[in-house]
C-alpha cells in the first residue's frame, strides 16, 4: 500500500531504529527524510498509547561507528541505546571510496570489508534489538551464486552467517540469482525490482516516447535476464528480443571465457527505440557490444536501465559510444556508491530508490504485506496512462 493510502492497522514491532552504515550515508538519510515525513502527517487514534512511543521522532537514525585500528583491525559501536527496537541496517558493499589506514598505507574498502562492518554492528546490539533486519542493495557475493566444480558458495554462506548471528529479515534489489534464497528457507528474504522507478524516471527525461510494439521493444542483453525482460516487455505491451554470447571455451581470458560474438533472437528493431534492460553494469562490455549491434540493426534510440551501474572500467568508452550516437540514455539507481563524474554526465539519469526503501521500511515495522509494493503493475499503468494523456 502507498503511504498516501496507508491507515495504521496495527502496532508497530517496536520503536523504529535506522542505522545506514558509511557506505550507505547518503541514502540512508533521503530514506529517514521520507519516513520522518510520512510519520509526521499520518494520523491515528492510537499514537498517544505505549504502544507508539517513539513513533514520530526528528530522525530514526541510531549512529553507529566502524571505527580500525592501526592495524587494519576494526570494532563496532553503537551509540544509544537499542533495547526493544525494530532495526534496519542498511549497508553498500560495493562502495569502494571509503579508505582505511593499514600501518600507514591506505586502503580502498572492498565488500569483505563492508560485510564484516555490518556484522560488527549486528554484534554490537548484542541481541537487545526486538528484531534486526539487513537492507543490502547489492547482495554481498551475489555473483558467486552457484558452484561449479571445486569452488566456494560465498554468497549462501554469507546468508547462513546473517541469519545465525540473529537477522530476520534481508532485503535486496534485483539479486543476480534470487534462488539463492534456498540458503535460508526459515528467514525473510526479499529480492526487489526496479521496474516501475526506471519506467517513472525514463519518462520524466523522455517526453516523446511511442510506447507501443510498433515504436518500441525490450532487449535482454543475455539469457541470465530474460525473466526480467519479459517482465518489463509485458507491462509496457512491447515485443522482446535476446542476445546470447557466443563464448570461446578453449581459452580464460581475466578468469572468464571471452565472448566472441553476441548474437541476436527476435523480431527487426529497425527505426524503434529500445531499453535494454539487465541487472548490473560491471565493466560494460557486454552492454556496450549489444548497443552497437543494435544501431547496426538500425534501432533508432538506445536506453540501458541497469540497477548497479558499477563501471569498474571507468566511463571513457559509455562517452566515446554516447558521443558517436550508439547510446542515448543510461539510467541507474543509487542503491550503490556514484562517482561525482558519473553524475555529472549528460547521458546519465539518476533512479532515486530512497522512497521506496522507505515503504518497505514502514510497511515491515508495521507488520504488513509487502506484496502490493513488490509488484508495481497498477502504478506502472496509471504512469503509462498519465504519460499517454489518458488522465
Amino acid at each position: 500500500m502507498i503511504y498516501q493510502e496507508k491507515t495504521i492497522e496495527t502496532i508497530p514491532v517496536g520503536p523504529l531504529g535506522l542505522i545506514p552504515l558509511a557506505s550507505c550515508w547518503e541514502l540512508g538519510k533521503k530514506v529517514d527524510r521520507w519516513l520522518v515525513e510520512w510519520r509526521h502527517e499520518r494520523e491515528s487514534e492510537h499514537k498517544s498509547t505505549i504502544a507508539f512511543a517513539g513513533y514520530q521522532r526528528d530522525s530514526y537514525i541510531v549512529e553507529a561507528k566502524t571505527p580500525r585500528f592501526g592495524s587494519g583491525e576494526g570494532k563496532g559501536t553503537i551509540d544509544s541505546s537499542v533495547r526493544g527496537d525494530d532495526l534496519y541496517i542498511m549497508v553498500d558493499v560495493c562502495n569502494y571510496n571509503l579508505t582505511y589506514t593499514v600501518c600507514g598505507m591506505k586502503n580502498h574498502m572492498s565488500p569483505d570489508d563492508h560485510f564484516q562492518d555490518l556484522k560488527r554492528v549486528i554484534a554490537a546490539a548484542a541481541g537487545k534489538a526486538r528484531r534486526i533486519n539487513v537492507i543490502m542493495p547489492f547482495l554481498y557475493e551475489s555473483r558467486q551464486h552457484k558452484r561449479s566444480n571445486r569452488e566456494s558458495l560465498d554468497c549462501a554462506l554469507a546468508l547462513q552467517e546473517l541469519t545465525h548471528m540473529g537477522v530476520e529479515n534481508i532485503i535486496t534489489f534485483d539479486a543476480h540469482d534470487p534462488r539463492v534464497q534456498n540458503a535460508i528457507p526459515l528467514r525473510g528474504f526479499e529480492t526487489v525490482q526496479c521496474t516501475y522507478q526506471f519506467i517513472k524516471y525514463l519518462l520524466k527525461a523522455e517526453t516523446s516516447l511511442q510506447i507501443d510494439a510498433d515504436h518500441m521493444m525490450v532487449i535482454s542483453p543475455d539469457e541470465g535476464g530474460m525473466g526480467r525482460a519479459v517482465y518489463f516487455a509485458n507491462v509496457l505491451g512491447l515485443d522482446m528480443g535476446m542476445f546470447y554470447k557466443r563464448r570461446d571455451y578453449t581459452r580464460i581470458v581475466n578468469g572468464r571465457n571471452p565472448i566472441v560474438a553476441h548474437e541476436f533472437l527476435g523480431s527487426s528493431v529497425e527505426g524503434k527505440d529500445v531499453l535494454i534492460i539487465d541487472d548490473m553494469i560491471s565493466s560494460g562490455e557486454s552492454m556496450l557490444d549489444v548497443a552497437k549491434e543494435l544501431k547496426r540493426r538500425k534501432a533508432r534510440k538506445v536506453f540501458i536501465c541497469s540497477t548497479f551501474g558499477l563501471f569498474t572500467n571507468g566511463l571513457e568508452k559509455f562517452d566515446e559510444y554516447y558521443h558517436n550516437g550508439l547510446i542515448d540514455r543510461i539510467l541507474t539507481t543509487n542503491l550503490v556508491y556514484q562517482t561525482p563524474e558519473l553524475l555529472s554526465r549528460p547521458y546519465y539519469i539518476n533512479v532515486d530508490m530512497s522512497k521506496y526503501i522507505a515503504l518497505i521500511i514502514d510497511n515491515l515495522n508495521h507488520d504488513d504485506s509487502l506484496s502490493e509494493l513488490l509488484n508495481p503493475t497498477s502504478r506502472i499503468n496509471r504512469l503509462l496512462a498519465r504519460y499517454r494523456g489518458q488522465e
